[in-house]
């Protein structure tokens, strides 16, 4: 009998999400309604982490009886700096989740209780390691908006059902669901905002189908990496996803990623928390990564992942500093102002390991346009044989556009040359407004990716001289040829069929005439 309990609990977690929507609808939507939402379950689950820490620690130590969440403020503040170096923050026991929901309901100021307790969270990590990881969490949580309601009264009644609405989830203790709750939680926001958000819902989200493939692509014949990077890593479920193949033991040093939206920013790192990533395991920027790259001083990425944004537009040359930096003077060429897509592609390999792999999702356009971006592509070609393989995607994958993208595989120290290209514009199925690729879709990617097989109509080993042949264009459907689905004809059958029905219709018209002629006569 199939095991249900795991999607038990799942339906149970999304069934809690929706009651809260339905509390807080008409006041709160859409990308306020998911700040909330996320800030309170972040808020729930850092009090419980640190709670079941210390209760831990002082039950194995003898004090069975021990609970943290009862211990006055004054004793607990004994432990501050020894807990902050532990867990990287500290909360008073009065300012816990539990606590402050126990009294919600008869607090008048809450909005002003709450905005302290995030005040005082953030200000503990002050000064120490854990700072950067801290740093603003809480600013999109504006406990005094009039989203909430028109009056004090008002936005703390919706403030109470927010705090009620996420103590009834069954998130219990990680070790006994058998889903990641918290973080199955922030997927399940981040896809049911993205799916209703149009264009800019993709703009933060990879779905989940699409970031497995990516990350399966780039740890091909790897049980570990050093770290993982993502150069536009949104909300972090593409630095993730890399947690979840391989397993976190397995990414020995932390997961890296830069964002240059500040409320996307802070979702990744309440992301990397509610994962159970800690504090020094994640490493996230918030800045512009063509411009003003972090992480540049670190040793290169054996696994980079990304979905970065599709033809936005750049300094390019207009920056004369640009062309002599050294991710992009190589090409002898800049992406255009326009597009920088290549720039993305360009910044990736840079900072790509000797022995890595880079898997990154790309507009279609990049592969054929010229100008630039043909030079681009004949440097990363002829000079560095870097494209291992291409693979054309299904349209509508993505919330918030129909586009059929394309998945570009780079490395540095490929075996042959030749690079694969795979069509998989046919791998999905149909579900809802988007298709989805499934695990079996998956699969055969990944496989065909891995033994670089050629299968008719599918997938296809092009030697360097053919694509130089090609002027460099790197479509897949330049290199596979697509299969003829029509219908085949046998025209000799079909002859004979014709001439049947000629006889047939003489002989229907020689009665006719029989039939008229006596009426006639």
């Amino acid at each position: 009998m199939i095991d249900t309990k795991k999607e038990q609990e799942r339906d149970e977690l999304h069934r809690a999400i929706w009651a809260i929507a339905d509390e807080l609808r008409g006041s709160v939507d859409g990308w306020d309604f998911k700040n909330y939402v996320l800030g309170t379950m972040f808020y729930r689950y850092i009090s419980e982490n640190l709670t079941t820490y210390i209760n831990k620690c002082e039950r194995e130590a003898g004090n069975a009886a021990f609970d943290f969440a009862v211990m006055s403020d004054d004793d607990a503040e004994e432990a501050r700096e020894e807990l902050i170096g532990e867990r990287g923050f500290f909360i008073l026991p009065s300012e816990l989740f539990c606590n402050v929901l126990a009294d919600c309901q008869k607090d008048e100021n809450l909005n002003e209780t709450l905005e302290t307790v995030f005040r005082h969270i953030e200000e503990s990590a002050k000064g120490t390691d854990s700072e950067g990881q801290f740093a603003g969490l809480f600013d999109d949580f504006d406990v005094n908006s009039n989203k909430l309601g028109a009056t004090v009264a008002k936005r703390n009644e919706k403030l109470c059902k927010l705090l009620i609405g996420v103590a009834n989830m069954n998130l219990g203790e990680v070790k006994n669901h058998d889903i990641d709750a918290f973080g199955d939680a922030y997927e399940y926001l981040m896809t049911m905002y993205a799916s209703n958000a149009g264009k800019s819902g993709g703009e933060f989200f990879t779905p989940a189908d699409v970031s497995e493939l990516l990350t399966r692509l780039g740890t091909v014949g790897k049980t570990e990496i050093n770290k993982v990077y993502d150069p536009a890593c949104g909300s972090g479920s593409l630095l993730l996803k890399a947690e979840k193949v391989l397993g976190k033991d397995a990414i020995r040093n932390g997961f890296y990623g830069q964002e240059i939206n500040i409320t996307t920013y802070n979702l990744c790192r309440i992301n990397m928390f509610l994962h159970d990533i800690g504090y020094d395991k994640f490493h996230i920027a918030c800045e512009n990564t063509l411009t003003a790259p972090a992480w540049e001083s670190d040793e290169p990425f054996e696994l980079i992942v990304s979905n970065p944004p599709y033809s936005i537009k750049w300094e390019g040359d207009d920056n004369p500093l640009l062309i002599n930096d050294p991710r992009f003077s190589p090409a002898g060429a800049l992406a255009p102002k326009s597009k920088a897509d290549m720039a993305f592609i360009m910044h990736c390999f840079s900072w790509l390991a000797g022995n890595g792999t880079a898997a990154i999702v790309c507009f279609p356009g990049i592969l054929y346009r010229g100008g630039a971006e043909k030079k681009i592509r004949e440097y990363l070609v002829d000079q560095r044989n870097a494209i291992d393989c291409i693979i054309q995607l299904p349209a509508n994958l993505f919330f918030g556009t129909s586009i059929a993208t394309c998945i570009m595989v780079m490395k540095k120290g490929k075996g042959d040359s030749k690079t694969l290209f795979i069509d998989a514009s046919n791998e999905y199925i149909k579900v809802t407004n988007n298709n989805k690729l499934t695990p079996e879709n998956i699969n055969r990617i990944v496989e065909t990716y891995a033994t670089r097989d050629e299968i008719s109509h599918f997938s296809r080993l092009v030697d360097l001289s053919e694509i130089a042949e090609n002027d460099f264009n790197l479509s897949v459907s330049t290199y596979v040829e697509q299969e003829d689905k029509r219908e085949k004809v046998d025209i000799v059958k079909l002859n004979a069929e014709i001439e049947e029905i000629v006889a047939r219709e003489n002989v229907l018209r020689e009665e006719i005439r029989k039939i008229i002629g006596e009426i006639e006569g």
